[in-house]
């Protein structure tokens, strides 16, 4: 097998990505709006149609306009034909409240029935979707991870997935 080394490009620069987040020992360690919102995601878990892998995630969303929007996962036997929380709650609340701005979203998760105690993180599709709902928004939202003994806090959606892509239409300005 031929195995080719790249040379190192000395035209390229090296840059560093960074970013801070919050984390708490538990969820009653949160602000009010927060704690609140991360409760409403374990609430959530109870609506989750997940058969197959029987993990359950539970995600609220916080508008703008206050309402407060509930998604759970909905598996199907056609996988991938499933949904994640995220985009089900997102996805509602564009369709119901339209132009509505995204403040902050929570996720929790269980498995078989018992809650996680790390905080669980969203898939990539879910993330672009967090991402574009946020440009949409025209501003950053709070994201609440949720684990039995440690929430994370991330005051961007970005964070998630820096390098996201944007429409083709950003893309060519």
């Amino acid at each position: 097998m031929n195995h080719r080394k790249f040379k190192c490009i000395t035209m390229a620069k090296s840059k560093e990505l960074s970013f801070q987040y919050k984390e708490f020992d538990r969820v009653d360690d949160l602000p009010p709006e927060l704690r609140d919102l991360a409760n409403k995601a374990k609430k959530a878990l109870t609506t989750s149609y997940s058969p197959y892998s029987e993990f359950a995630v539970g995600a609220a969303v916080l508008l703008d306009n206050n309402e407060i929007v509930l998604g759970s996962n909905q598996e199907n036997g056609a996988y991938p034909s499933g949904l994640c929380a995220e985009r089900v709650a997102l996805f509602y609340a564009g369709s119901q409240f339209p132009g509505v701005a995204v403040k902050a979203m929570a996720v929790a998760a269980s498995f078989k029935g018992t809650p996680i105690i790390e905080p669980v993180s969203p898939c990539g599709a879910c993330r672009q979707v967090m991402i574009e709902t946020q440009n949409l928004g025209g501003r950053p939202y709070t994201i609440v991870m949720v684990g039995e003994r440690k929430v994370i806090v991330l005051e961007d959606a970005k964070f998630l997935l820096p390098f996201a892509f944007s429409s083709v239409k950003e893309a060519t300005k």
